[in-house]
């Protein structure tokens, strides 16, 4: 008989001792999920990075706070999702003139990203943040359920009908 010991419990109570290997272990485990999560709702890569470290800032100045009730990496991804929406809001609030007049030269093989994230786009928004917590974070149907605070019933449906409109919109591109 093992003992199912939950690791991210014993990293969050290395990291209040200070443990800076802990910090370091979490950050490598968590840090790229967030990264791609954060990039995916935030198209510039360089404020998709800060809000990527951002979230983990948060996240350490409430650790002493922190409860620990499950999925670390679900609480990780709802700071996420706030900061991303704050992007978002702020961003709307930005004059027109202030704006660069020639967008950032993408990153370097990213074109199956760009016709992906295209396809994303034309998602509905109610269906857009499930799918991408699915789709491209690999994340299962009932920890989205608890991350986007709706019911199982809903994020199933969710995925269906993301799944339905992406493989339309795949074949109306002839991908």
């Amino acid at each position: 008989m093992g003992v199912n010991v939950d690791l991210d419990f014993l990293i969050v109570q290395k990291m209040r001792r200070g443990d800076e290997k802990a910090f370091e272990d979490f950050v490598t485990k968590y840090y790229p999920g967030i990264l791609k999560y954060c990039r995916i709702h935030v198209k510039d890569y360089g404020y998709a990075e800060d809000v990527a470290q951002e979230t983990f800032m948060r996240f350490f100045q409430t650790l002493d706070r922190y409860r620990h009730y499950g999925k670390l990496a679900n609480y990780l991804y709802v700071i996420a999702g706030n900061l991303c929406l704050d992007y978002h809001r702020k961003r709307k609030e930005i004059p027109l003139e202030t704006l660069p007049e020639s967008p950032a030269p993408a990153v370097p093989d990213q074109e199956e990203r760009i016709v992906v994230g295209e396809a994303f786009a034309c998602l509905p928004e109610e269906l857009k943040e499930t799918a991408v917590l699915f789709f491209w974070q690999g994340c299962r149907q009932k920890d989205i359920a608890r991350i986007l605070g709706i019911s199982l019933s809903l994020v199933k449906y969710r995925v269906r009908r993301s799944k339905e409109l992406l493989t339309a919109y795949f074949e109306k591109e002839g991908l």
